[in-house]
């Protein structure tokens, strides 16, 4: 009997016939990158394989790297197996990565969502007959609203504010998620970006994503300058100095963890936003369905719930213990939850 196709290892998935890892999170040789967020690119492999969208922004943040972009769709042989890239709509440049040898298709997920935003290369299913897939958001209670209707609900806060004097100080993570409410408020007024969203955003820009027009704030650029703007910053610089140089303000995260009642009150926001570039309860399913796959192996998130509720469903299911995610103000990702949000979660899960 031949090994498994893939296999789980203190460095990452890896692929003993291919020779290579899949977003692992120790040194490897070579190392196949399912998107530039800081949990899944990790500095230090030797060589690294991404879609072409996604490769900018990993050498922006990584360095001087031994890299490689691949196209959509495009199958390789690497080893004796075929790999290929596929969208997974999280956020631009992200992919699903297949892997198959003999017939045997194995598809890991990297992150995902089902919902098309109108900036991330939409998710496309891929069938396959294991699938190993995130759950950040694997509880019934997380189900998102409509991507408008999110947008109306910013609108009118941003007018709101500025009717009251008040700049608009909005909180997101700078690779996908800021990009993302961009998209969504083009005409409302001008957008003003913290350095770190400015960034990542000029080169989505330049590699031809379609994004407004954006200000990044250096001296001089505050609400005096340019009344009644947008900020969009980073989590990170909230209730900091940078922040307080535009006055009197309303701050608000957009994050899909703003549906728990305890992280808003704990963040003392004014304001959240539930939105996230991660797949919801449906959408996991949703997804998983769509994959025909029989064995599902889940990563980060609700590991445990998820798992469970899989098995129910007739699917040969386990846990993979990986790295990915990490501390939920990390500017980059939608993290696990800490133990209290979990628990929290979890309540109110029962309840629904």
């Amino acid at each position: 009997m031949s090994a498994e196709l893939l296999s789980f290892t203190d460095r990452g998935i890896y692929c003993a016939e291919g020779g290579f890892y899949i977003d692992p999170w120790r040194p490897v040789d070579r190392a196949l990158i399912t998107h530039g967020h800081s949990d899944h690119a990790r500095w230090g492999h030797g060589h690294y394989l991404s879609t072409k969208q996604a490769l900018p922004v990993m050498r922006h943040r990584l360095g001087d790297i031994f890299a490689e972009g691949i196209a959509y769709g495009e199958p390789r042989q690497i080893g004796g197996v075929q790999v290929s890239f596929h969208p997974a709509g999280h956020v631009p440049g992200s992919a699903q990565i297949r892997v198959e040898r003999g017939g045997e298709v194995w598809v890991v997920s990297g992150d995902y969502k089902v919902e098309d935003d109108g900036l991330s290369e939409a998710f496309v299913p891929v069938p396959c007959h294991t699938f190993i897939t995130e759950c950040t958001f694997g509880l019934p209670l997380f189900r998102w609203q409509p991507q408008a209707v999110i947008a109306q609900q910013l609108a009118a806060w941003w007018v709101a504010n500025a009717a009251e004097g008040r700049s608009t100080i909005l909180a997101a993570y700078g690779l996908g998620k800021a990009q993302r409410l961009m998209t969504l408020l083009p005409d409302a007024g001008p957008i003003l970006t913290h350095g770190a969203v400015e960034e990542t955003t000029r080169i989505l820009r330049d590699q031809g994503y379609n994004l407004p027009p954006t200000i990044r704030v250096t001296a001089g650029v505050d609400a005096k300058s340019h009344p009644g703007a947008l900020i969009i910053a980073p989590p990170s610089a909230l209730g900091t100095p940078w922040a307080r140089r535009f006055g009197p303000s309303a701050e608000a995260f957009a994050s899909g963890w703003m549906a728990l009642r305890g992280i808003r009150r704990r963040r003392g926001l004014d304001t959240g936003f539930v939105i996230s570039d991660h797949a919801d309860w449906p959408g996991l399913n949703t997804a998983i369905r769509a994959t025909g796959a029989e064995r599902v192996f889940v990563t980060h998130g609700y590991t445990t719930p998820f798992r469970r509720w899989l098995e129910e469903q007739g699917y040969d299911a386990g846990i993979v213990q990986t790295e990915f995610g990490g501390d939920e103000a990390d500017t980059d990702t939608e993290a696990e939850p800490d133990s209290a949000a979990e628990s929290e979660a979890v309540v109110e899960s029962k309840l629904l």
